[in-house]
């Protein structure tokens, strides 16, 4: 079942690089009584996930500040040192947009935006969506209906939304 529009995130521990190696990071700390923005998209280093979807929320970092988002975070099927080096090569780390590694799929799974693409050699990957969470309850949520199209899950979408 794909999560909804007012419905509670499931806790989920994903993945970051620390100074000591991998480091397990609690989504539910992450989001308790805090407004955050979480995205999430196929993969690191995948086209229109570093050219499109990662830029749209780097441009919009402080829009979504001043409306009172404390962290936006991307949500990634990869392992955390893939997703250290994207952070490093993209810019997203030094415009302070997190971004977390969903190892195994679990999260993805949990909130229904996982999905397959053989031809692409894409498995067990996530949906490309945008969604605000205030206090851990989706108040809005956009899933595209293809991996390939960054519209409706832009950052200036979401931005535009929350007016």
């Amino acid at each position: 079942m794909t999560i909804s529009t007012g419905a509670a995130l499931p806790d989920a521990k994903l993945l970051t690089v620390g100074a000591e190696g991998p480091e397990a990071v609690s989504l539910g700390d992450k989001i308790k009584d805090k407004k955050v923005v979480i995205f999430g998209l196929p993969g690191a280093y995948t086209g229109v996930c570093t050219t499109a979807h990662v830029p749209s929320f780097i441009r919009t970092k402080d829009d979504f500040a001043a409306k009172g988002v404390d962290e936006i975070i991307c949500v990634t099927v990869n392992d955390p040192f893939v997703c250290k080096a994207w952070s490093d090569s993209t810019g997203a780390g030094d415009a302070g947009i997190s971004i977390l590694g969903d190892a195994d799929g679990e999260f993805t799974k949990a909130i229904g935006m996982d999905f397959t693409a053989p031809p692409a050699g894409l498995f067990g990957r996530s949906k490309r969506y945008t969604m605000l969470v205030d206090n851990g309850v989706v108040s809005i949520l956009n899933e595209e209906e293809s991996p390939g199209q960054c519209e409706i899950s832009a950052g200036e979408t979401l931005l535009d939304q929350m007016s």
